[in-house]
């Protein structure tokens, strides 16, 4: 595994424990880097091995499987008491740090009474006195900044932990899963659960100790108000928690019920998402974008919807959280001047700033606790059914240790009856009975959907062995039908993570035919080879696939058809140097359609529906009448696909493939994998763009105006100045009405005790002055409270509301920038990299940045009420003020340009993550059979523990900045103290007691403020990284002015004029100085050597980016018309067929533009019909996840009924029959012949019988067209390519190919006499316009 470099601070970082108090000194050196310059990987430190992803692993992993060896007992697995068992202990004791925090805050109150009685005018305290209480306050205040970060690190410390550990075993499960397991969940939601689920065990540790602090607390302060208001106390304090509680509880449950189904509608949006982005090429051809943005946008609604729902629960709770302590206060004082008693300032102040030490605790840090603790459950939930899905069996793990003899390597399959699912009727295979030797090549072969990728998946034991027994003597290889290729160089592919052999490895690249592309690729074998092997043509992939298998070096191969990517002179390549020549002494089972490499094999198995019809050597099944090509047809009459093809409802969608579930169903997208070993240096992948330096206010502005625009902006501003007037007023009007009594008090009653009762009283000088008038002031305040609370609540759901729809409008265009971006940005990022933006990023638009808003521009409202207030009240307090102020801009500018890089490294260290986990999932066969689980767990280790150094940095650094502002805040509090002691003459009780409450609601507002100014800052990254993909290039129009014929294209004439093609403006030409025509209705064979540029012939058709040079259909230059009116018009069946969950109707005609009738009988011709017949829901059946119920033949046989359906004038098929067999192939071929008679049809294919009845043939090398005519004029010549071509099929074989073409040219050309009296310049022109069919012997001139 690699060592991830570090900064030269690392030292310092080692010897940290985690729960050391942050005063953070060690953290100095980084942020003086953060300040001159962006930080990068290496300034991070090591992640210390107690917060490692591997000991945190080893440790929960521990407790679970304590927890699975209660099942079959009474008790079921509990992922949380394993939890409990593991973090619970150290975590506990926490708690002492925050109960003193919050028995300090209690304390503080009543110093401040003290201290505010000796402002009142029978003051019995001291001068001396006063110094000291208020010395006591600046204690207290200086006491909560040192206690406070502790609590807060180290309770942070331990849901890093847990999610870590959780991370690392959702990842080592998915390592486990069975085949029936990955059809009860899908890469999306395992993907949400690593993105969002866990994401919430960083915060659940935090608030969930006040579920027994806030009681004692709350206890407390009843007890301290007791003996200052009696039972008023009581009243307002009991009333209020006993309203509040059942309203949060209550709220509580609503909100984890709307999180679940939140969860679940999340996972089928990132599901989706992950889909599309893996298929866009396809989308992009079958111009689906439409549709599936309406898809998406549909999964969004229903998200956004439950967003909204839990937000609105959440406003509540924040509004009430705002309003509590004057509803408290009201509720208090109501009943304490309704009992008879007199307002006195002392008594109002210590009541306000008790309320506000509780109010953090009952309204905030309560329902926090309930809320995070039951999304916490839910995740934890979530987990554990994930956690207890079925898994393969233990033996599939071989042991790359034990060294088997090579005489004693062996398979034997005995009597194997094996299903995909028990309950399917009849069973996947039956009865298969062989042995494999060392030395022996045993050929496997039969119609599409026979069972042939499922025996060698029974040999993997990934498939359910019912009964029989499957026996492996030795290591296992395994090249899967559909390539799987990582992220990474071709190196990095090959070996797969074992040591460099540099003679081994030069045999293997010779053996597997890799020597000439090697030597085309810009880097050789240090070329990267982009996400999902999309640089590689399907040749390249399946080559470098069998390549990992060969220089695996194991004792038995399983070779699922590697050979049908490949064009003849490689196959036989492949065919005679690796699997006859390199692996000629090892036992091999080879799954094939290509008949003439059978009479090599040492044995045939033939298999039909499942069962094995025969065994034997090639003489013995001819000896015996069988005929090859009349076994691999698909017979209708015979089969009952329902159950043959093994489609099982669940839930009421298609969910299981029986015997067809091909090897392509795991391995078959080729996702993101890094940093397996390289000797040599291959070039960077390319890094994931990282923005520097400040936030924009662009970005502000984009997210702001994105939901409601300016109107709900000064909307929102009039709520948040009002609600704050009215927190203030409420305050000052008690404060007011505190000062009234004590005038009245002042005038009346010298002596030094208030009156109980009388209305008027009679001064000296016959002066009167009147009672207070105590209705007035109850309905004053009760008139405030009541507008607090109104306008707290309706403040929060409006910013929640307001957030939320910029959330879904920026979700909305970024998807629709990113579903239309070119093919070239996908190229270049990997799946998981786009998927971070629709899954993290997202969710933190969502869920965080809303409450954080909301929480940061309440504080900077009360702070700035509080300062001014203080100032206003006490002049002299200005003074300290304007130092504190800017000290705090100078350490928040400071912080903040370290933070912003500490954040955005955090996120681009958590996309390779999702990347790993994706190529896990995709590539699991092959990982298993290579027993190389353990590396991709310690490379996924890799992966967290670097994504671990990020947030480490984060969680100390936030440390860092707080601690120091509250040292701030505390230097204010000081400052007010003193200065109010100092000015004691000039000022009275009331607005001492109000300058010095607010003063000490900033004591933990003032730090948590600005650190929610600074969280809010870096968590707009999200918002950033999200606009910032909202801005990407564009592919051209798909529609524009253009004015096209009617109909167009009628004839399908395609030419090429000085034409050139690259996928990126600075990238290599794949396709070079192309001339040529391809007339009306003709049907051209296109052919060449894997890599040749074949397929990139027909991404130029597409524009899947701009040509260079002029292409023409039917005289229309194709730049000119939108790319919507070009690919709509264009058939095609791709070369790797890909199917979407969703219904099959959905799959061949999205856009509900066909009948049932039409779709039916575009399924019969293909031979598709009586399978979705037996289908539970037929048309309307769902499919899983890529299609996996179908094999790779029966999705691009779905393929070719999309094509049928669409009935353009050009066709283009790019190998589109390299997965089915001959005699399926051969159906095929005449239905398009049939269907396609009055179309152009282009055929990209290596099997040259399917191309040699065509009207010409287009021979591609080294992206340049090298001949083009007739099948039987290019044998004609000497050291022809398509002729050495024919050669390499070798036999009887090659003889029925030159006797096919030479009879079809006499058959063409049987009416020559009379054409030839035709002028010349006619002739050219009536080439250009009528059928094929008879003239194709006019070759247009095409420069080469």
């Amino acid at each position: 595994m690699e060592d991830f470099s570090c900064g030269p601070a690392t030292e310092s970082r080692e010897h940290l424990e985690p729960q050391e108090p942050p005063k953070k000194r060690w953290l100095n050196p980084l942020f003086y880097t953060g300040y001159k310059r962006r930080l990068e990987e290496r300034d991070m430190y090591n992640v210390k091995y107690e917060d490692s992803s591997q000991k945190q692993c080893d440790d929960l992993e521990r407790e679970w499987n304590k927890e699975l060896q209660k099942r079959g007992r009474s008790q079921k697995p509990s992922l949380l008491r394993a939890v409990l068992r593991c973090y619970a202990p150290g975590w506990s004791l926490l708690g002492i740090i925050a109960f003193i925090e919050e028995a300090t805050k209690v304390v503080s109150p009543v110093l401040l009474g003290k201290l505010v009685d000796y402002f009142s005018p029978d003051t019995q305290i001291s001068l001396g006195e006063a110094y000291g209480y208020a010395a006591g306050i600046s204690a207290c205040a200086m006491a909560l900044a040192v206690l406070h970060h502790p609590y807060f690190y180290g309770v942070s410390v331990y849901g890093w932990r847990l999610r870590v550990a959780c991370c690392s075993l959702i990842h080592k499960k998915a390592l486990k899963l069975s085949n029936k397991a990955m059809t009860e969940t899908t890469t999306g939601q395992i993907v949400n659960l690593l993105s969002n689920d866990v994401n919430r065990f960083d915060q659940v540790p935090m608030f969930l100790h006040y579920l027994w602090i806030a009681p004692a607390q709350v206890a407390t302060v009843v007890s301290l108000l007791w003996l200052d208001l009696g039972l008023s106390a009581l009243v307002g304090v009991v009333g209020f928690v006993l309203l509040l509680l059942p309203v949060q509880t209550l709220l509580g449950r609503l909100f984890s019920k709307i999180r679940a189904e939140t969860a679940k509608r999340t996972d089928n949006r990132v599901r989706t998402m992950n889909e599309i982005i893996s298929a866009i090429r396809v989308i992009k051809m079958y111009t689906w974008e439409k549709p599936f943005s309406k898809l998406i946008a549909q999964y969004r609604k229903l998200e956004v919807d439950k967003v909204l729902q839990a937000s609105y629960c959440q406003s509540f709770n924040n509004g009430f959280f705002f309003c509590a302590s004057k509803v408290i206060l009201f509720f208090t004082f109501m009943s304490y001047v309704l009992l008879g008693n007199t307002i006195v300032a002392s008594k109002v102040f210590v009541a306000i700033t008790l309320f506000n030490a509780i109010r953090l605790t009952v309204s905030l840090f309560i329902p926090f606790a309930v809320q995070k603790g039951s999304e916490g459950l839910i995740s934890i939930k979530r987990i554990q059914t994930f956690l207890l899905l079925d898994e393969v069996e233990p033996s599939t793990t071989p042991d790359p240790a034990v060294q088997t003899r090579p005489e004693d390597c062996h398979v034997t399959v005995t009597g194997v009856t094996a299903s995909w699912d028990e309950s399917l009727e009849p069973p996947t295979l039956r009865n298969i009975e062989f042995e494999v030797k060392p030395g022996e090549l045993v050929a496997v072969i039969g119609p599409v959907g026979a069972g042939k990728s499922s025996i060698l998946s029974a040999i993997l034991r990934e498939l359910p062995v019912t009964s029989g027994e499957v026996r492996v003597e030795g290591r296992l290889a395994y090249a899967s039908q559909v390539p799987w290729i990582f992220s990474g160089s071709v190196q990095q592919n090959i070996l797969f993570g074992k040591e460099m052999e540099r003679e081994k490895y030069q045999r293997v690249i010779k053996a597997c035919a890799l020597q000439k592309d090697l030597s085309l690729f810009s880097h050789g074998d240090q070329t990267l080879v982009g996400d999902r092997g999309i640089m590689l043509s399907g040749g390249q992939k399946a080559r470098i696939n069998l390549a990992r298998a060969v220089y695996h070096d194991a004792d038995i191969y399983l070779l699922d058809d590697p050979l049908s990517a490949v064009d003849a002179e490689v196959g036989k390549h492949l065919f005679d140097r690796c699997i006859q020549g390199t692996l000629k002494d090892k036992p091999r089972i080879l799954v094939t359609h290509q008949l003439q490499y059978l009479q090599s094999a040492n044995k045939i198995l033939i298999l039909k529906e499942g069962e094995q019809l025969m065994l034997g050597t090639y003489q013995e099944l001819v000896q015996s009448g069988v005929d090859f090509t009349e076994l691999l047809k698909t017979d209708d009459e015979e089969e009952e696909p329902g159950e043959e093809h093994g489609i099982l409802e669940i839930d009421g969608g298609l969910r299981h493939r029986s015997r067809t579930m091909s090897s392509g169903a795991k391995d078959g997208r080729v996702l993101s994998l890094d940093k397996i070993k390289l000797e040599e240096k291959a070039p960077e992948q390319e890094e994931e763009d990282r923005r520097e330096g400040v936030v924009g206010w662009s970005v502000y502005r984009d997210y702001f105006t994105a939901g409601t625009g300016l109107g709900g902006i000064i909307l929102a501003m009039f709520l948040n100045i009002a609600a704050q007037g009215l927190f203030i007023v409420t305050d000052w009007w008690m404060a007011y009405w505190a000062q009234e009594e004590e005038d009245y008090y002042r005038a009346t009653h010298p002596a030094t005790t208030l009156p109980s009762n009388g209305v008027n009283t009679t001064l000296p000088y016959n002066m009167t002055i009147p009672r207070v008038d105590t209705n007035r002031n109850i309905y004053v305040l009760a008139g405030t409270t009541a507008a607090l609370v109104v306008f707290s609540v309706f403040r929060s759901a409006w910013m929640f509301a307001m957030c939320i729809k910029s959330s879904q409008v920026l979700h909305d265009r970024m998807f629709s920038r990113v579903v239309r971006a070119p093919v070239l940005f996908f190229d270049s990022n990997p799946v998981g990299r786009i998927l971070n933006r629709f899954s993290k990023d997202l969710g933190h638009l969502d869920d965080l940045l809303p409450s954080i808003i909301l929480d940061f521009v309440t504080i900077t409202m009360q702070v700035l009420g509080g300062v001014i207030l203080a100032g206003v009240i006490n002049p002299w307090v200005f003074i300290p003020v304007v130092p504190v102020v800017l000290l705090l801009v100078v350490i928040r500018r400071y912080y903040m340009r370290t933070s912003r890089d500490i954040k955005r490294l955090e996120a681009t260290t958590r996309s390779p993550v999702f990347s790993h986990l994706s190529a896990t999932l995709q590539g699991l066969w092959t990982i298993r059979a290579f027993g190389a689980q353990e590396n991709f767990q310690q490379e996924f280790h890799a992966h967290q523990d670097l994504h671990s150094e990020a947030w480490f940095l984060f969680l100390a650094a936030s440390r860092w900045f707080g601690i120091r502002m509250d040292w701030l805040a505390a230097i204010f509090i000081i400052a007010v103290a003193f200065c109010s002691v100092l000015a004691a003459q000039s000022l009275d009780s009331g607005l001492v007691g109000l300058s010095l409450s607010y003063a000490l609601i900033l004591m933990g507002g003032f730090q948590w403020g600005v650190r929610q100014s600074t969280e809010c800052e870096t968590l707009m990254t999200s918002a950033e990284r999200i606009i910032e993909y909202s801005k990407l290039d564009q592919e051209p129009p798909l529609e524009n002015d253009y004015s096209l014929p009617p109909n167009w294209p009628v004839h399908g004439i395609i030419t090429f004029e000085g034409v050139s093609f690259c996928y990126s403006p600075d990238g290599p030409k794949v396709l070079k100085n192309l001339y040529g025509c391809i007339r009306a209705k003709e049907k051209v064979g296109i052919v060449g050597r894997t890599g040749a540029g074949k397929s990139s012939l027909m991404q130029m058709l597409f524009r899947m980016a701009e040509p260079r040079g002029l292409v023409m259909i039917d005289g229309i230059d194709i730049t000119k018309i939108g790319v919507h009116d070009l690919r709509r018009r264009i058939s095609v069946i791709p070369q790797d067929p890909v199917l979407f969950s969703g219904t099959l109707r959905n799959n061949l005609d999205p856009f509900r533009e066909f009948t049932d009738n039409q779709l039916w009988g575009a399924l019969e011709e293909v031979q598709l019909k009586t399978v979705v017949e037996e289908l539970p829901g037929k048309l309307e059946s769902e499919l899983a996840e890529s299609g996996t119920n179908f094999s790779v033949g029966q999705r691009q046989l779905v393929c070719l009924a999309r094509a049928l359906l669409r009935k353009n004038r050009i066709l283009i098929i790019d190998e589109a029959t390299a997965n089915v067999d001959p005699r399926t192939d051969q159906l095929i071929q005449q239905t398009i012949r049939h269907k396609f008679r009055h179309c152009t049809v282009l055929t990209i294919a290596h099997r040259l019988n399917t191309i040699i009845d065509m009207d010409r043939i287009m021979v591609i090398d080294e992206g340049r067209i090298k001949e083009f005519d007739e099948a039987h004029d290019l044998l004609q010549r000497e050291g022809g390519l398509f002729g050495k071509m024919l050669d390499q099929v070798g036999g009887r074989a090659a003889a029925e190919l030159r006797e096919r073409a030479e009879n079809l040219y006499k058959l063409r050309h049987r009416n020559d006499e009379i054409w030839d009296q035709i002028k010349d310049s006619q002739r050219i022109h009536l080439a250009n316009y009528l059928p094929s069919s008879g003239y194709t012997h006019i070759q247009i001139e095409t420069n080469v």
